[in-house]
């Protein structure tokens, strides 16, 4: 009788703690997810040598995948973290270098109804604020929301990442409060090298507005190579309206990057404005114009022109097409692409792609 008692005591306790682990279990999670995107692209002015015809990776986005997982530890608090990379899906290669794992994002932190922070490499509180206000999604074929490449190697571009931040994100009755500080990691000067980033939306139905400010200082005391720059400063703005059918959308940016030499101030407005029209539950059309007013002797002021169309196969698989055109004054050589320099003053391409989402 008492062997008895004690082998039901004990099968009590197993399962008490089996009961136990897989609550636990129940309440923590990790998501494997990914965009693959890939599309073959007609451009011309590619180069000297004329036109090309190419396969690219992500032309409506990045291909990337990624980790991301939450611990509940009672009382509201949560343990969060994610990692993710950049794919390229034309060669299988890292999107940022052979070297670059988890270069898109590598964070861990803690959330309850206060807020998030968020430790590691990752996106600005700009890039996520402005994200939801460019038509074309930071496409890469074709969008200048990020940056673009109207004067050879400058962009002006937004402020998209930065490794060892601190972030914060709170969300309030419609408002949300974003702020992010860059640690530069140089001994003897904390702002060498430093970052930082403050964000302000309001959100109320089908409206939403936001504003950003940005600042990164430069490397000081860096010698090889030198680092002339002063600081790269940036502001931004966002407005968009969901009419249903059809969402309008509209953003700004003012860049200023100054030097420790005689080099002039590099400053430049980017503007943009577009939308979506979703035609029917299954057909999309998106457009954008883009226009930069650049403040100096170059005098480029690109403007683009894109378009896009996509038919979704599925809740995660999407055909698209897109369409762009470029032009530049002054004879400065202008390109579709963010990352790319064009080899003459007018740009034209179309991309053909297809995308899935896990």
């Amino acid at each position: 009788m008492k062997w008895s008692m004690t082998k039901a005591s004990l099968g009590v306790t197993c399962a008490s703690l089996a009961g136990l682990a897989a609550t636990a279990h129940a309440q923590s999670s990790v998501t494997l997810y990914g965009i693959v995107d890939a599309g073959v692209e007609y451009v011309n002015h590619a180069s000297k040598d004329g036109s090309a015809t190419r396969l690219v990776s992500g032309g409506k986005n990045t291909s990337r995948w990624g980790l991301r997982g939450v611990e509940d530890l009672g009382g509201g608090l949560k343990a969060v973290f994610q990692l993710e990379s950049g794919i390229n899906v034309a060669n299988g290669q890292f999107d940022d270098g052979p070297g670059a794992i988890f270069d898109r994002r590598a964070t861990i932190g803690l959330k309850n109804r206060f807020g998030q922070i968020t430790l590691g490499r990752n996106f600005t509180t700009t890039y996520d604020y402005m994200l939801q206000f460019d038509p074309m999604g930071y496409a890469p074929n074709y969008s200048w929301a990020t940056s673009s490449t109207a004067t050879g190697g400058r962009k002006d571009g937004l402020f998209s990442r930065s490794a060892n931040s601190v972030r914060y994100d709170g969300t309030f009755s419609g408002f949300k409060l974003g702020a992010m500080y860059g640690f530069g990691n140089v001994p003897g000067s904390m702002k060498s090298s430093s970052k930082y980033d403050f964000g302000l939306g309001y959100e109320n139905g089908p409206f939403a507005v936001v504003a950003t400010f940005d600042r990164q200082n430069g490397a000081n005391d860096s010698v090889t190579p030198a680092d002339t720059t002063n600081y790269i400063q940036g502001i931004h703005a966002g407005l968009s309206y969901d009419f249903g059918t059809v969402k309008a959308m509209a953003g700004y940016r003012n860049y200023r990057r100054t030097f420790h030499t005689a080099a002039p101030t590099l400053r430049s407005d980017m503007y943009w404005v577009g939308g979506q029209y979703d035609v029917t539950p299954f057909v999309s059309l998106f457009a954008a114009v883009y226009h930069q007013d650049i403040k100096d002797a170059s005098d480029a002021d690109p403007t683009l022109f894109s378009l896009r169309a996509q038919y979704a196969l599925s809740k995660r698989t999407v055909l698209y097409m897109a369409g762009g055109y470029a032009m530049a004054k002054h004879d400065n050589a202008v390109s579709l692409s963010r990352d790319l320099t064009g080899a003459a003053d007018t740009q034209t391409g179309v991309t053909a792609g297809i995308q899935h989402r896990f």
